[in-house]
Formats: C-alpha cells, sequence, structure tokens
C-alpha cells in the first residue's frame, strides 16, 4: 500500500506580482466584465498571459472551470490558476470552498509541488478567518486520490501538495493563520475518513474498524475508547448489533470515542453523535442485487464520519463533551444470519419483527441510540446511509434531515449552510410512526412501500426517549460515483464538516 497524498497548509504575506510563487490561484466571477485589481496586476507582470487566455474565450469564470495562464514575465508566479468562482452575487465561503477543491484537483493532476490561493481576494466581503479556512477545506478534498492499493512506480501525481493562503495585507494575516489552522483540521479529517471508508471489506471489517477507532484515541488528547466485543454485546442484551452481525465472521462491535475537554464550557449539553457503521451490507438474506454492490463498502460511511469528526473534535480542542458510538457489523447471508420473520429484543427493551434484512442499519442505530439516552446524552444526532428513499427524494444533492425539535433543526440547518454539506428538512411523524407498528412486536423494521426515509426515522426516534435527537440520512451523498470537477472518485466523508461545524458552534455557544 502506498501513502495518501500529503496534503500540508500553511499562510504568508506575499507580493503577487514579485515574488516567484510556484502557482498561484486566483478567482474570477463570469459575470464581472474585465479583471479586477490583482488580476490586472498579475497580467502586467505575467506580460500579459491572463488576458490571452480570457480572449481565447474558452474560460468563462463559471464555477467548476479553471485555466492555466503561464507567466511570460521574470517576476511573480510561475503559473496564475484562473480559477472560477460562478456570479458574483452569489458569492459565499463555499463558493471559495469549491473553487479551492477545483485548484487542488487541478494542482495534483499537473502535478504541482506548492499551490499558493488568492481566491478570497475577489471575494473581500467574505471575513479572512472563514475564507481561508474554505479554501483549505476545499483544497484538501479537491487533491485527495485514494491510490493506496496501486502497485507500480508512476501513480500519476506527486507524493505532496503544500497549500499556502496567501495575502498582500499584513493585517489580514492573524486572521488567515487562525482560519488556515482550523481548515487544515477539519480538511484533514475529511481526508482520513474517505480513506477509511474507501478501505474494502476484506480490509475494514468491524473488528478492524474498531482498531482504528483505538489509534485514533491513542494518538489524540482527551479522546478515549471502549469497544464491546460479541460477548460483551450479548452480555449488554445489544440485540440489533447482534442479529445484523450474525452472519460474518467478523463478529460486530459496538465503539464508544468518548472526548473529555480539558476546560468544558459551562452549562454546555453533553452530546451523542451516532454513526451507521456498515462495514460492508450485502442485504443479509435480502440480498441486494449484484449490480453496484462493490459500493456498498460505503455503508460504514456514517460511523467513519463520526470517527472522524471526533478526531476533529479533539485536535480542536472544543470545550463539549461528546461521545462517539459507532456500532458496527457486516450484513451478510449465512447460516446463523438473522432472518425475516424473526423477532430481536433490542438493547431498549423494544422488540421488532423483521421483515427484510436489509433494513439493518436502523438495527443498529437503535442500540446505540438508546445506550446515548442511558448515558444521559443531552443532545443525539445520529447520521447513516439509511435509505434508498431518502436518495429518490433528494437525489445526491442533499442529506435528509429529520427532527421533531426545531430549535435543534434550526442548528443543524447552520451547520450545513457553514460547511457546504447540505440538508434538507423531511418529515418523521407520528403518521410515519403509525406505519412501523407490528401485529406480533412492538415494531417492525420497514414500514411499506412508500416514504422510506420518514418511516425509517420515524422507527429511529422511538428510542431516543426524552433527549433532544436528530436524524441525517445520507445515502446517496457518501460517493462520487465518477470523477467531477471538485474530487476524484470515491467516498466523500459527508459529515464530517456539517457535525464538526455543529460542534463547533455548539461550543460557541450559538
Amino acid at each position: 500500500m502506498k501513502e495518501i497524498i500529503k496534503v500540508s497548509a500553511r499562510a504568508a504575506k506575499a507580493d503577487f506580482s514579485k515574488d516567484a510563487l510556484e502557482t498561484l490561484a486566483i478567482g474570477v466571477f463570469s459575470d464581472v466584465k474585465g479583471l479586477d485589481k490583482l488580476g490586472l496586476a498579475l497580467d502586467k507582470s505575467a506580460g500579459g498571459a491572463i488576458s490571452a487566455v480570457l480572449a481565447a474565450g474558452e474560460f468563462k469564470g463559471d464555477m467548476g472551470s479553471c485555466e492555466i495562464a503561464y507567466s511570460k514575465g521574470v517576476t511573480g508566479p510561475g503559473r496564475i490558476l484562473l480559477v472560477g468562482l460562478g456570479k458574483q452575487k452569489d458569492a459565499d465561503a463555499d463558493t471559495l470552498r469549491k473553487a479551492a477543491a477545483v485548484a487542488g484537483k487541478r494542482a495534483v493532476a499537473a502535478k504541482i509541488e506548492q499551490l499558493s490561493l488568492a481566491l478570497h481576494k475577489a471575494a473581500p466581503r467574505i471575513k479572512p478567518a472563514a475564507a481561508a479556512q474554505a479554501m483549505v477545506e476545499g483544497a484538501y478534498f479537491g487533491s485527495y486520490r485514494y491510490d493506496e492499493y496501486v502497485s507500480g512506480g508512476d501513480n500519476g501525481r506527486l507524493p505532496a501538495l503544500a497549500v499556502c493562503v496567501v495575502d498582500d495585507s499584513a493585517k489580514a494575516m492573524a486572521d488567515l493563520r487562525r482560519g488556515v489552522a482550523v481548515g487544515a483540521v477539519i480538511g484533514q479529517a475529511q481526508c482520513y475518513g474517505r480513506t477509511i471508508a474507501n478501505r474494502p471489506g476484506n480490509v475494514i471489517n468491524p473488528p478492524a474498524l474498531a482498531q482504528e477507532a483505538l489509534r485514533v484515541a491513542a494518538e489524540h488528547k482527551g479522546l478515549e475508547c471502549t469497544v464491546l466485543d460479541k460477548k460483551q454485546l450479548t452480555r449488554k442484551g445489544m440485540g440489533g448489533i447482534l442479529a445484523v452481525g450474525a452472519g460474518s465472521a467478523g463478529e460486530p462491535r459496538f465503539i464508544e470515542l468518548k472526548y473529555t475537554p480539558t476546560r468544558p464550557r459551562k452549562g454546555s449539553p453533553t452530546i451523542a453523535l451516532v454513526g451507521k457503521a456498515i462495514t460492508f451490507d450485502s442485504g443479509g438474506i435480502s440480498i441486494k442485487p449484484a449490480e453496484n454492490m462493490d459500493q456498498m463498502k460505503l455503508d460504514k460511511s456514517g460511523g467513519v464520519a463520526v470517527m472522524a469528526t471526533m478526531r476533529a473534535v479533539a485536535q480542536l480542542g472544543l470545550p463539549l463533551n461528546v461521545c462517539g458510538l459507532i456500532p458496527s457489523a457486516e450484513n451478510l447471508p449465512g447460516g446463523h444470519s438473522y432472518r425475516p420473520g424473526d423477532i430481536i429484543t433490542t438493547y431498549s427493551g423494544k422488540t421488532v419483527e423483521i421483515l427484510n434484512t436489509d433494513a439493518e442499519g436502523r438495527m443498529i442505530l437503535c442500540d446505540a441510540i438508546a445506550y446515548a439516552v442511558e448515558q444521559k446524552c443531552d443532545i443525539i444526532v445520529d447520521i447513516a446511509t439509511l435509505t434508498g428513499a431518502c436518495m429518490v427524494a433528494l437525489g445526491n444533492h442533499r442529506a435528509g434531515l429529520m427532527t421533531d425539535d426545531d430549535r435543534l433543526c434550526k442548528a443543524l440547518e447552520k451547520a450545513a449552510a457553514d460547511s457546504g454539506e447540505k440538508v434538507w428538512r423531511l418529515p418523521c411523524g407520528d403518521e410515519y410512526a403509525e406505519q412501523m407498528k407490528s401485529k406480533i412486536a412492538d415494531l417492525k423494521n420497514i414500514g411499506g412501500k412508500w416514504g422510506g426515509a420518514c418511516t425509517a426515522a420515524a422507527f429511529l426516534r422511538q428510542f431516543a426517549g426524552q433527549a433532544r435527537w436528530a436524524h441525517l440520512d445520507i445515502a446517496g451523498m457518501d460517493i462520487f460515483a465518477q470523477a467531477n470537477a471538485y474530487a476524484a472518485e470515491g467516498s466523500t466523508a459527508f459529515g464530517v464538516r456539517l457535525l464538526t461545524a455543529f460542534l463547533m458552534n455548539m461550543a460557541g455557544g450559538k
């Protein structure tokens, strides 16, 4: 296995027209005629190289677009990366994040070693710290490649990329450096999550995922990790996790990552993040079609997002008590698999009639949510690639957000806006819970043909007790099936930025 590309980030003062930067990325709006002040100065020092690219007419400044202008001058950057920002009126921090992702992706493709970012100079209304954070997050995201199992000497990329947010104002440096520091933590955490999620089922099974969690805890101050194996799960009565994992030789695990800050913020709630980690989902006895089943290694994406977020929380030193709960199993058919028609007693004591073994995510999540309630967590947010129905409803553009708590909903929607990981609220009320009632048990694990994302959320709500609870269905958001302008194909680690932003806002009293 080769190491995933190393990215480093910093901020520095620069004279754009004179300093010998290897490659400088600047932003261009699609609806603004001519070059701004920075563009004009660079064009002059580059001997008209930028004007030549624009005159060709192929680059129009649309979001996702990018062209390289090769300097003809003797001072300043050797290459100027023109990155489209779309319409000026729509520009926000996420615009810079996406543009930096485009720049990072292009840098890797062009084998650029040092990428300087001045995208924020085109959008001065965005505060420097927020701009720097977004750009660094984007650069990490766009430059990521999963190729650790590609053999051979030439894998088409350099081993490392150095990213620097540059500005000609000394006054901006403190804010830019603060933003870069936060962006680097979150960017690294998301790339880490993408790597773990991308690893196949023969590499990451529940015991292996538990070992990874133990390693993360050992390397980060304030984190403690407890792992329950099959025997301990049996003694605890976590019947949902045990049932789902019964068909696999890779026995199930329940992972608890607990973060205790040195100085917790007075009066702050204890927050539980609960992530579904099915390391491979065949559907069990209710087996899935063969087409695209390889993507089911990503059914652990919710749990991996929680693990990566806990790593970021520890590195940021947030003054919150946070508990990351990751129930993990492999859903395979076998002689010991749970079956349609079985009745499972979950950790809460509630019984569930199994009508489809491919509705397994809710079976492991309900045990973990009940455990979070038992641990007296005030807020519970679960995240899971839970239902195809959510993808039918929202496509691969937004995650489903379901909760009966309007205040918590608004907090998560703000975090989504801050992080660029979009959500859309869907209902999960009593009418959907009614569909989940069984005639021979307390509940059944599917609720019929329609509204599957909503009935699944209503099912989970039955285990949250009096805690403030929200559910994020990230089905469709976990993968880029094909490369796009912003990223390579594979895992997105969706949720890492969203959950980290949510916790940062909570830590700030927002």
